[in-house]
């Protein structure tokens, strides 16, 4: 093998920006943020979702505002909205 061509792969502290927890792996990710864990300073990569927050892990649903949303894309596209939607419900012409 070719000497320095591989990343280093050291302890990485990974946290789940939901609900804190924090995992120590060993990763080659590269990062400015550090974290001090039982008193070794650590890299830090901050996760949307991990398992500690996931909804299959956990078995807790989070809901959405999915009425929002729409309303939201209502307001934004109008007439538009409404035009395309009408042609996505024609059936097609055999």
């Amino acid at each position: 093998m070719k000497a320095d061509i591989h990343p280093q792969i050291r302890p990485v502290i990974f946290q789940d920006q939901i609900t804190g927890a924090q995992f120590r792996i060993l990763s080659a990710v590269k990062t400015n943020d550090k974290v001090t864990v039982d008193g070794a300073e650590y890299p830090l990569i901050k996760v949307d979702v991990s398992s500690a927050s996931h909804p299959f892990y956990t078995g807790t649903q989070r809901i959405l505002d999915t009425a929002g949303r729409v309303e939201k894309f209502g307001t934004k596209y109008g007439e538009k909205a409404k035009s395309l939607t009408g042609l996505l419900k024609k059936k097609p012409a055999k």
